[in-house]
C-alpha cells in the first residue's frame, strides 16, 4: 500500500487503511459511537460515511431503495467498469432476486452437511503436514489453505491452484483497495480463468458449481447471461475464501492468547457451536458498503447522493446497546443474534459453509493440538475484510 497522511480526527478524517484501524479498530468504533454524531464521515474515498451503532447499520442494509449495492467496496478509485459486477451481492431489487434465489440450493444445510468429510479431511492433511514440527503459522499453513481446498472442490477447479487464488484475492482486496493498476490486472486474470473453466463446461458439463451455473436461467427462462455467471463465480470465490480463512485465522488467534478459552474448548467440544458464533460477532471479518442512491437522512445524519457509505458489521456486533459485555469473548453466550453475515437481502448465502468451514476447522485442530499459544506478533489485514494474515503459535 502506498504511503497514506494518517487520520487526523476519526469523527471528520476516519481511514479504514490507516495503520491504526488495521492493527485495532475497536477503540475507534468505540470513540465514534459514543460522540454526539455516532455516523463519522470523511473526504476521502470521494466522500464516505461511516456508521457505527446497529441501529443505524441496519437501518441502511434494509434499504436498498436509498443505498445502492452497485458498489459494496469504499476504495480510492471506482471499481471495474467493464464484468457485469458479482451478482447478487452487487445487484439491486428487483435483478438481486433472481440472482439470489439461483444460489440457494448449492449452499442449503443439507447440501453443506455432504461436504464436512472433505473439510475434515483437508484440515486433517494440513496439520499432519506440521504436527511434529513444534511450531507453525495458524493462517498461513493452516487457515488459508481450507476454504481454498473446499470452494475449488465445489466449483470442479483445482486445488492445486490455490496459490493463484490467493493472489487474485490480495490484488482485488487489498492492494486493489488504493491501486487502480492491480484492482483491475487481478479483475481480468481471475475473470479469463473462470471464462476458460466455463467455456470448458459447456463442451463437457460436470456435477460441479461452475456447470450448475452455465445451466442456470432468468425466471424467463433465458440462460443467465456470460458477464452474470462470471461474476457469480468471481463472488463465490473471492468471498467464499478469504472472508472463511479470516474468521477461522481470528479464532485460532483468540485462543492462542486466551489460554483460558483454549482449555475450556479443547475439554467440552459440546461448547464449539457457540463458540464459533462469539468468534463470529467478536471478530467479524466483511465490511460491506453502499452507494448513496438518492439523498436521506438516518439518525440526524444527512447522506448525500453519490457518496459511499461503508458498512461496518463488525462495529455493529460490538455495540454495546445490543450485546451486553460486547467487548467480551464469551464462548457459551447464549442469545447472540450477531451481524457476521450482514443485513438485510444481502445477508450471506454461504453462511452454512463458513460455519461448517469454522466449526470443523476450530475443532480439529483442537483435537489434534490442544495445547498452544502465540509464538510472535500477528499481523492483520487491510481492506474491506479483516483477518490476520499471520499467527505464529508454538506447540504445548
Amino acid at each position: 500500500m502506498s504511503q497514506r497522511p494518517p487520520a487526523t480526527d476519526w469523527l471528520t478524517d476516519w481511514d479504514h487503511l490507516d495503520p491504526r484501524w488495521i492493527e485495532n479498530p475497536f477503540p475507534i468504533w468505540d470513540e465514534i459511537r459514543s460522540s454526539a454524531c455516532p455516523i463519522a464521515h470523511t473526504k476521502r474515498f470521494r466522500g464516505a460515511y461511516l456508521p457505527t451503532r446497529y441501529e443505524d447499520i441496519r437501518a441502511i442494509a434494509y434499504d436498498p431503495e436509498h443505498f445502492s449495492s452497485r458498489q459494496v467496496v469504499v476504495r480510492d478509485n471506482p471499481p471495474p467498469v467493464e464484468g457485469g459486477g458479482a451478482p447478487p451481492i452487487t445487484s439491486d431489487p428487483p435483478r438481486h432476486r433472481a440472482a439470489r434465489m439461483v444460489l440457494l440450493p448449492p449452499f442449503t444445510p443439507q447440501a453443506i452437511d455432504k461436504l464436512v468429510p472433505k473439510a475434515r479431511a483437508v484440515c486433517n492433511e494440513l496439520i499432519d503436514a506440521f504436527a511434529g514440527k513444534g511450531t507453525c503459522d495458524a493462517a498461513v499453513d493452516y487457515a488459508q489453505h481450507i476454504p481454498v481446498r473446499v470452494i475449488a472442490h465445489m466449483l470442479g477447479i483445482p486445488d492445486s491452484d490455490g496459490d493463484r487464488f490467493r493472489h487474485w484475492i490480495h490484488e482485488i482486496l487489498e492492494r486493489g483497495t488504493t491501486d487502480q493498476y492491480a484492482l483491475e490486472r487481478g479483475f481480468t486474470e481471475l475473470t479469463e480463468y473462470f471464462r476458460a473453466h466455463m467455456l470448458a463446461r459447456r463442451a463437457e458439463p460436470r456435477d460441479d458449481l461452475i456447470t450448475y451455473l452455465v445451466n442456470a436461467k432468468y425466471p424467463d427462462g433465458q440462460p443467465f447471461k456470460e458477464n452474470h455467471v462470471l461474476g457469480t463465480l468471481r463472488l463465490l470465490l473471492v468471498a467464499g475464501i478469504d472472508t472463511t480463512w479470516s474468521a477461522i485465522g481470528a479464532s485460532l488467534w483468540h485462543l492462542a492468547t486466551h489460554a483460558d478459552d483454549r482449555r475450556r474448548l479443547a475439554a467440552d467440544p459440546s461448547l464449539l457451536p457457540t463458540a464459533v458464533e462469539e468468534f463470529l460477532r467478536a471478530y467479524a471479518p466483511v465490511t460491506m458498503a453502499r452507494l448513496v442512491a438518492k439523498e436521506t437522512t438516518i439518525n440526524g445524519c444527512t447522506f448525500k447522493e453519490g457518496e459511499m457509505v461503508m458498512l461496518p458489521f463488525p462495529a455493529a456486533n460490538r455495540d454495546p446497546a445490543v450485546f451486553p459485555d460486547a467487548d467480551k469473548v464469551i464462548i457459551d453466550r447464549k442469545e447472540n443474534r450477531h451481524a457476521a453475515f450482514g443485513l438485510g437481502i444481502h445477508r450471506c448465502v454461504g453462511s452454512n459453509l463458513a460455519r461448517m468451514e469454522m466449526t470443523v476447522a476450530v475443532g480439529e485442530f483442537l483435537r489434534r493440538i490442544p495445547d498452544f499459544s502465540l509464538a510472535g506478533k500477528a499481523t492483520w489485514s487491510e481492506g474491506a475484510v479483516r483477518g490476520p494474515r499471520r499467527v505464529p503459535i508454538v506447540f504445548g
